[in-house]
């Protein structure tokens, strides 16, 4: 099975949805998405597979967001792609991807409905 998960190693959720993949004796492919953040293809997809919203991946707290001025419901799916790719911190995290099926590890148990556990 591969497994991969969008990782911000500073963050104590996506550190424990890791853990749990570990300890189910998963090694995911890591993708440190502040270094690597993904494309707005890559993030369409994944949206897709986790069955939401772009504005439901934002990160509501971040400065870019009030920045931005993400909360004004004028933008568009597009736009709000565009900004996560721009500003991969807004990107709710950690996110687990494998077999077609995406789950945000919010809390970490939530990935065990995609990998089996």
């Amino acid at each position: 099975m591969q497994v991969k998960i969008y990782h911000n190693p500073r963050c104590s959720k996506s550190r424990q949805t890791l853990d749990l993949l570990r300890q189910r004796g998963i090694e995911p492919e890591i993708i440190e998405y502040l270094q690597e953040p993904p494309d707005a293809g890559t993030l369409r997809e994944i949206i897709g597979m986790l069955e939401i919203s772009p504005r439901q991946l934002l990160r509501t707290g971040e400065e870019e967001y009030r920045a931005l001025g993400l909360d004004a419901q004028e933008f568009d799916d597009e736009r709000i792609i565009e900004a996560m790719v721009e500003h991969p911190r807004l990107m709710e995290r950690p996110i687990v991807v494998t077999g077609g099926k995406a789950r945000l590890g919010r809390p970490p148990e939530r990935v065990e409905e995609i990998i089996g556990g």
